[in-house]
């Protein structure tokens, strides 16, 4: 699928390396897979972006999917972790942790936004929120969406998208989320998982 819009993706041709997305031109082809073990780490193999699920979980939620942006020749350039749970303020609630490298859209994909990136004006006021990575903070800005409660900033180079909907779930930032990368096999996480998200495309 195409990061950007979700639409099937074309695969290379004999004269052409690339995926292709009938609106979007080249792009970096979006697969998406169940919440288990085999499937984080059927992508992890390729990730070339930090993987990032907040950690510990919040009370009662669970890990609930996961999708990379890329093929064996680029490996994945972005990659989303959804997790399910309850919103604080009542009622179901999902969560999309994304990083992704500069132009590949999945992001501002799963935001409804138009473009690759966050857009104009962004990070123009104070950030809304913080998170920690590695022990470093990096701040969040808030991103004009639809339902959805969605922030956005950098990490080492790469964009680190915070989605929440509904958008009341985004009280979980009120306090500094604290992310892990996946990645890093010492780590070991025994992740819980759910359903798949009805966030993730297809």
């Amino acid at each position: 699928m195409c990061p950007r819009c979700g639409s099937p993706a074309h695969a290379p041709t004999a004269w052409s390396s690339a995926w292709r997305c009938d609106v979007h031109g080249d792009i970096d082809p979006l697969t998406v897979r169940r919440p288990t073990r085999d499937g984080l780490d059927s992508l992890l193999k390729n990730a070339r972006v930090a993987v990032l699920v907040p950690w510990p979980l919040p009370q009662g939620w669970l890990v609930s999917g996961f999708a990379g942006a890329g093929d064996e020749r680029s490996g994945a350039r972005g990659f989303a972790v959804a997790l399910s749970g309850p919103n604080p303020l009542g009622g179901p609630a999902d969560l999309l942790v994304v990083a992704e490298e500069p132009g590949v859209g999945l992001g501002a994909g799963l935001a409804g936004l138009p473009g690759p990136d966050p857009g104009d004006g962004f990070a123009t006021g104070q950030p809304y929120a913080t998170v920690r990575v590695a022990n470093h903070e990096a701040p969040l800005w808030h991103v004009e969406s639809g339902d959805a409660a969605v922030f956005a900033g950098e990490v080492a180079g790469s964009w680190l998208w915070v989605l929440l909907w509904p958008d009341t779930a985004g009280v979980m930032l009120l306090e500094p989320l604290q992310l892990r990368d996946l990645r890093h096999p010492e780590q070991d996480l025994d992740l819980p998982f759910g359903a798949l998200s009805p966030r993730l495309p297809g």
